[in-house]
This record gives structure tokens, sequence and C-alpha cells, in this order.
């Protein structure tokens, strides 16, 4: 009896180990990575499930996905100008990611938004291969932390930015505490601040190298979406990322933001 227990035990630890893995593995070499698009009316930049709920055209203005996205930005008004404030960043471009990686998660995750999103009007929490609201990724994360502390960097900020991320002194385990404050359903202050300070980050990279995008709304989203490794300053930088399928319609997802800082659509709390 005993033997057979400790044969069970076995097997099950193996096939954890297993999942463990494979999704390592998925994300080390980019099985996890979405589709990109490049906005249609625009040059390429990388060289390159609708429920009942959602609108027939592709209108997300219009959707019950954007007005329970609405209702949560509201919710979050101050902890998300906080955050803005501390990474130099104006709210509104915070805004303007949050709202391309929530809708595209409304749009994707049918059955969680009809069952959670929808009915309690919350933000949608990654945990997996993207963390947070602002669905950052680890290894965007800790490049984040690591370029605060470079003076060498061309994605560095300045002393005044050294200690931003610091974790509580006499932190162990770090990876842990990381996951933590990114990943809390109750506070996303971090996940906030996280993003705002990679999209100051990358406006540091392209004006050291000539090519300012200082308030470029599509571009640093775009660069948002796509990360660090394809952040590479240039004179012609065109708007793309993941490909975000609204209705009928498909966005890219530096143009969905784009389009939301343009728009009127909580200009009343975050202005342009």
């Amino acid at each position: 009896m005993l033997k057979q227990f400790f044969t069970v035990v076995v097997y099950l630890f193996a096939a954890i180990g297993f999942f463990l893995v494979a999704g390592y593995g998925a994300v080390r070499f980019g099985f996890t990575n979405e589709p990109g698009i490049v906005d249609t009316q625009r040059e390429a930049f990388l060289g390159s499930s609708v429920g009942v709920l959602s609108p027939s055209n592709g209108d997300w203005k219009i959707s019950n996905e954007w007005r329970v996205l609405e209702e949560a930005i509201r919710r979050d008004e101050e902890v998300i100008k906080r955050a803005a404030r501390d990474a130099g960043v104006p709210a509104r471009l915070i805004i303007a990611n949050l709202v391309s990686e929530q809708l595209r998660l409304f749009f994707t995750e049918r059955e969680a938004f009809k069952q959670f999103f929808y009915p309690l009007k919350i933000l949608g929490p990654q945990t997996q291969f993207s963390w947070g609201v602002m669905g950052m990724k680890e290894e965007t994360a800790i490049p984040v932390e690591e370029h605060l502390k470079n003076s060498s960097s061309p994605f560095y900020l300045g002393p005044a930015y050294e200690d931003v991320l610091n974790f509580q002194e006499g932190t162990d385990d770090v990876k842990t505490s990381r996951f933590a404050r990114m990943t809390d359903q109750y506070d996303h202050y971090w996940s906030y601040l996280y993003a705002g300070l990679y999209m100051k980050q990358v406006e540091s990279q392209w004006r050291h190298a000539g090519f300012p995008i200082d308030g470029n709304v599509g571009i640093i989203s775009t660069l948002y979406n796509i990360g660090f490794d394809r952040s590479v300053p240039k004179a012609d930088p065109q708007v793309g990322g993941s490909a975000i399928q609204i209705g009928a319609k498909t966005y890219s997802f530096g143009g969905l933001a784009s389009e939301f800082y343009y728009s009127d659509l909580l200009n009343d709390i975050f202005p342009r």
C-alpha cells in the first residue's frame, strides 16, 4: 500500500515538473508570442473570439467590454495618477496601453469576461506568461528594474529614479516579491508603475539615439507591446504590434492605444 502511494506521488511530481518545464520552454522560445500586425495605413514596423456581448462592426467604443473597462479604470483613478507621477509619464499614456491590453483580454477570454469581468466590472489581472493588469512579462520587468541602476544604459533615467523599484530591505526572495507586487488584484499600483517606467525608458533610448519619440503615443505603445529586444531606434518607426480582433475589425496594439488616447473617452479625469 505504501509502495503504491509512493509511486503515485512520484508520478504526480513528475507530471507537475513536466508542465512547469513545458511552460518555461514555451515562453523561452517564443511559442506564447502572439502574431503581430502593422497598421494598414502604414509601412512595416517590424518588417513584416467574438462572443454574444461583442459589437458586430468592431467599434469597441460602444461595446459592453468598453463599459466594463471604463468603470474599472474610473475606480483606479487615484492609483493610476500616483503611478504616472512616480514614473514621470502622462497618466493617459498608461491608460492607453491598459485599454489595448484589457480589450485584447476581454475579447479573447470570452468565458472569463462573461463570468467574471462583466458582472463584477473589474480589470483582468494575468498571472501566467504575462503579469498583472498591464500584461508585462517577467523578462521585461527585470530589465526595467536593472535599467534604473545602470547609468551607462541608454535606458537610464537619472539618479532620481534609481530607487523607485527597490524591494523592501531584507527581502530574500526577490522573484516571489516581484510576482506578488505585479499581480496584486487589489492594488494595481506596481503594474502601472512598471509600465510607465518602461515607456519612459524607451523614450530615453530613442532620444539618446537621435530619434525622439516623446509624446508619440502609437509608437510608444507599439514598443510597449513588442518589448525591449525589438526596440530599435530608427528614423521611420511605424505603429503596429499584436493583432486584436474586435468584432469584424482587426486593430494593432499600438493603433488601438493611439485611438483611445486621441478620443474624448475619460478625458474628464485623464485629459490629454
